[in-house]
């Protein structure tokens, strides 16, 4: 598909490189494997089914070693269903004679590991290619044992069929800033995550403002937790003098750069340092040549569809420690804000992703149309729909997607091809923080951002004359959305 890339990493984790282009190629291919896992302490085998998807930054050799990120899902019968494991793989088919794999998933509130390998063998190659021996363990200790087998009759095909080669691009270099002195734009950096352990919901939103009279550029933005319970928490930051920092975004201790994100607000009352581990490629919501040659009123797009984060939040005395939590960066560049907005990232779990923006720009001429809709899914690591076009205009017997923006619940409905979607936003008033800001042009925008809506996504593909379910979501206070007005 056309975004299909894969996130490209240092070993540390951060992203390095230009972003501009492809260096390499990589691989990718889903596995399928079932088995059984006896628990310590338990007489019966339950049954297991594991379903991964497996990327990397070059292409798989047979001779060396390859590192691999891993994502899926993990259901073992009446004990474990997390469908958003992560881990790696390292294939080392010849020279090391196994491939091993390092899953962390989470049952019943408990973290655990998942680690075990395939023995290869020339004497026995289909045996030792299929069959993974493994041991659960819980904080080093291990608590279960069991084997898993990749079932060729079902699964071969689709294994070969799945395989893919994309385009490496670097999440990091798409932090640096577009701002080339221009009047009248607007470059922002923003970051939304979820935390697993407490259910709290953060951003961080920063942003470059070059007032269209000519005065001088400045940088601001703010911070924000939505805790599970209790009032949402804000605190702004700047304006300050902007500063052109080559890598990201830099003003008054407030810092973007790939892989970090570090700054406070407030003398100190909310507070941030974490790391920023990309888990998946970049997703262009809006065309990618509307990101690369700024032809449209404004153009958003993820360096990293899918990113976990690593370190602490801190505000009013408490401290939220985050380990692995999911969320994402998003950039956006343009003449300011639309004249109405609606905007969802859902983290759908097992590396599947939704973004939506829905808009009506501020041009003359446009701004009496219907907000236009461009929606990215990434599902099975392949988008839909295939050309972000299609959402926004439609053709080809797909009409144009529609929107219905409002409070607390707003919706998104289209159809591209054989498949057709249905996105429900809820915003409760509760879970809702209202915003007021300043657009390039001096007219003041106002947005109501909730880090903790929820959201239902309905994905059906049309076969033989009807509409079948393909897939469905339901997020309950892990979706991030925004309503906002000018």
């Amino acid at each position: 598909m056309s975004e299909d890339t894969t996130a490209r990493t240092s070993p540390n984790g951060n992203a390095n490189g230009n972003g501009n282009g492809s260096s390499a190629r990589g691989t990718r291919f889903s596995e399928t494997m079932v088995g059984t896992l006896t628990l310590d302490g338990e007489e019966h085998a339950r049954p297991v089914r594991l379903d991964l998807t497996v990327s990397t930054d070059r292409l798989l050799r047979l001779l060396g070693t390859t590192r691999a990120r891993a994502t899926g899902r993990i259901r073992v019968a009446g004990w474990a269903d997390d469908p958003d494991v992560q881990g790696e793989l390292e294939i080392s088919p010849l020279t090391r004679g196994r491939i091993r794999y390092r899953i962390a998933f989470t049952a019943g509130g408990r973290r655990l590991t998942f680690d075990g390998w395939k023995s290869v063998t020339p004497r026995r190659p289909v045996t030792s290619m299929t069959v993974l021996p493994y041991t659960v363990f819980e904080d080093a200790v291990p608590i279960g044992t069991g084997t898993l087998r990749f079932p060729l009759t079902t699964q071969l095909l689709p294994f070969l069929a799945g395989f893919r080669f994309p385009r490496q691009v670097d999440p990091g270099g798409l932090l640096a800033p577009r701002w080339r002195g221009e009047r009248g734009r607007t470059e922002v950096w923003y970051t939304t995550i979820t935390d697993p352990d407490t259910g709290s919901g953060l951003w961080l939103h920063h942003e470059l403002v070059a007032p269209a009279d000519g005065s001088e550029p400045y940088a601001h933005g703010w911070a924000a937790v939505f805790p599970k319970h209790g009032p949402v928490r804000h605190a702004r930051f700047g304006p300050a003098r902007w500063t052109d920092e080559k890598s990201g975004f830099s003003t008054g201790g407030v810092v973007v750069r790939p892989g970090r994100l570090t700054g406070s607000a407030a003398d100190g009352a909310l507070r941030w340092d974490l790391r920023e581990r990309p888990m998946a490629g970049p997703l262009f919501t809006f065309p990618r040549w509307a990101w690369n040659r700024s032809l449209l009123p404004a153009a958003q797009m993820l360096p990293a569809a899918r990113s976990g984060y690593d370190g602490t939040f801190g505000y009013d005395g408490t401290t939220l420690t985050l380990s692995a939590a999911p969320g994402a960066s998003a950039r956006i560049y343009g003449h300011g804000s639309a004249r109405r907005w609606a905007w969802l990232h859902a983290d759908l779990g097992a590396g599947d992703v939704l973004e939506v923006v829905a808009a009506v720009s501020t041009r003359p001429g446009l701004r009496r149309l219907p907000p236009l809709v461009f929606l990215r899914l990434r599902h099975h690591g392949r988008c839909w729909p295939r050309r972000p076009e299609r959402s926004a205009v439609g053709w080809a017997g797909a009409g144009r997607f529609r929107a219905r923006i409002g409070l607390p619940t707003w919706t998104v409905t289209g159809r591209a091809g054989l498949r057709r979607i249905r996105v429900e936003v809820t915003q409760p008033a509760d879970r809702t923080l209202t915003l007021d800001y300043t657009d390039p042009d001096g007219r003041h925008a106002t947005c109501r951002n909730s880090e903790r809506a929820d959201a239902h996504v309905l994905l059906e593909r049309r076969r033989f004359g009807r509409w079948r379910s393909e897939a469905e979501w339901t997020l309950d206070g892990t979706a991030h959305a925004e309503v906002g007005t000018r």
